[in-house]
């Protein structure tokens, strides 16, 4: 079956024996929607692959960064000295994602933070997230919002990597030294 337009020809192939293969064609208006189509489809693949690897999932909408948060800033309630800011750094930090996804969906970014923190250690609840969908619910588990274990993981790997890179580095060069 071929199909198209005069300028664009496309042909179709089906019954293959091969049924694991898939192609898909992609159209867009111009290379710079192209570059985010394949860009979007390589996420989504990812996605499925990490869920083949792993079938583990934590919950989205940033519940599990405010969970994350609020436990290492108990943590650092228990450490004495200079560590225990650094700890409460790092808690300020997972919290850049839920910010991020309120303001990015038109919410207030810090009321929006502030009420599902408080939430969340009022009622215990570590799948309460920012409603970006506006469903009128937080519970990332009642609007089906996840993510895969293994890319939350790895993010949280990168970003510590990069912070311990970063402390290396101020070790390495003073300001005394740099002037």
């Amino acid at each position: 079956i071929s199909f198209g337009t005069t300028k664009d020809k496309m042909l179709v192939i089906e019954g293959c024996p091969n049924l694991k293969a898939v192609t898909i064609f992609v159209r867009g208006g111009n290379k710079m929607v192209l570059d985010e189509i394949k860009r979007s489809l390589h996420d989504a693949i990812c996605v499925a692959r990490n869920l083949v690897r792993d079938n583990s999932i934590i919950y989205g909408g940033g519940a599990s960064e405010i969970s994350c948060s609020l436990a290492v800033e108990a943590a650092a309630h228990e450490v004495v000295g200079d560590v225990q800011y650094a700890m409460r750094a790092f808690a300020d930090a997972l919290e850049a994602v839920p910010l991020a996804l309120a303001e990015n969906s038109g919410l207030p970014p810090i009321e929006s933070l502030t009420a599902v923190r408080k939430r969340q250690m009022e009622e215990n609840n570590p799948y309460l997230g920012i409603d970006c969908n506006d469903i009128g619910t937080n519970d990332m588990r009642e609007q089906n919002v996840f993510e895969t274990f293994l890319s939350k993981r790895q993010q949280l790997f990168l970003a510590t990597q990069v912070c311990k890179m970063i402390l290396k580095i101020d070790d390495v060069i003073k300001p005394s030294e740099y002037e």
